[in-house]
């Protein structure tokens, strides 16, 4: 140990930029926001994947809320909540992914032309409560799928944009298992 620092705390300290640096390039690219020099995703893509993921969020809100306005029957009541339940955060984490495409200098894509060209999921109408059910459920799966592709295509090149689509992804999974949990209430 050699002036009171041991071999491992002087590593750690090595790993930093020089801040007299780091404070210049803050200041030389201030336009751009929360990108740095140091951010190093592919920034296009990304902006690309969220905006397919955008695009995805709009087409399950749009479905959730049919859904939920042509709901009928026995039991509707509860499952048309379901529904909404699930639009409303569907539309939450289209709002979170386009606040992340402009954080990126993006520009978020909520353009309706070629909306489900863009999305991953489809918009399936349903006629019965069953069909609705199922419909959904095949839409949170594909999220569920397209989402942990995005993350692990991301791995630790982008933390802010992964942590996102994980804390989204969580949320998919439990739309999925509501969906699912109504399919077998149905099938008694």
């Amino acid at each position: 140990m050699r002036f009171g620092i041991d071999e491992g705390s002087k590593r750690k300290a090595d790993f930093l930029t020089d801040i007299k640096t780091i404070r210049e390039r803050a200041r030389q690219y201030m336009q751009s926001g929360a990108v740095t020099l140091g951010y190093p995703a592919n920034r296009a893509m990304v902006v690309k994947l969220l905006n397919t993921a955008l695009a995805t969020e709009i087409v399950c809100v749009l479905r959730y809320k049919r859904h939920y306005y042509m709901a009928d029957g026995m039991n509707s009541a509860s499952i048309a909540a379901e529904f909404l339940e699930h639009a409303n955060d569907e539309q939450g984490h289209a709002d979170q992914i386009a606040k992340r495409i402009v954080q990126l200098n993006g520009e978020p894509n909520c353009s309706p032309e070629h909306l489900l060209e863009r999305s991953h999921s489809e918009y399936v109408e349903g006629h019965t409560l069953a069909e609705m059910v199922q419909e959904n459920l095949v839409a949170e799966r594909i999220a569920i799928d397209t989402y942990r592709e995005m993350i692990d295509y991301l791995g630790g090149d982008d933390s802010t944009t992964r942590c996102m689509l994980e804390g989204i992804l969580a949320v998919e999974e439990g739309h999925a298992e509501d969906m699912a949990n109504l399919l077998k209430q149905d099938s008694k």
